[in-house]
């Protein structure tokens, strides 16, 4: 496989993620805390990947995509689940003293 075409399915896959979300809302806590820890990782693999493009890829535009696309999407992406979360942690634990 050549490599901008490695770099096009990292940002098909990034795409698939952001329309592939998932209903936090009635998810438990503990399900939404691991929901946290895998998109953390997920974004860690991806830049990651992103650097070794960087190292090895002559197409920098296509490689800046990927990374403002990686970056917004998984920003979008804890924004969403942080408002949930903090929301079930304030009605399960602080209201119920």
């Amino acid at each position: 496989m050549e490599e901008s075409d490695e770099i096009e399915e990292l940002i098909n896959e990034i795409t698939f993620r952001k329309s592939n979300s998932k209903d936090y809302q009635n998810m438990r806590l503990e399900e939404i805390s691991k929901e946290f820890k895998d998109i953390m990782r997920y974004e860690q693999e991806s830049f990651k990947r992103i650097e070794e493009f960087e190292k090895t890829q002559q197409n920098s535009e296509l490689i800046e995509y990927a990374k403002i696309l990686c970056s917004n999407t998984i920003a979008r992406e804890i924004s969403g689940i942080q408002e949930v979360y903090l929301k079930k942690i304030d009605e399960e634990y602080l209201n119920s003293k």
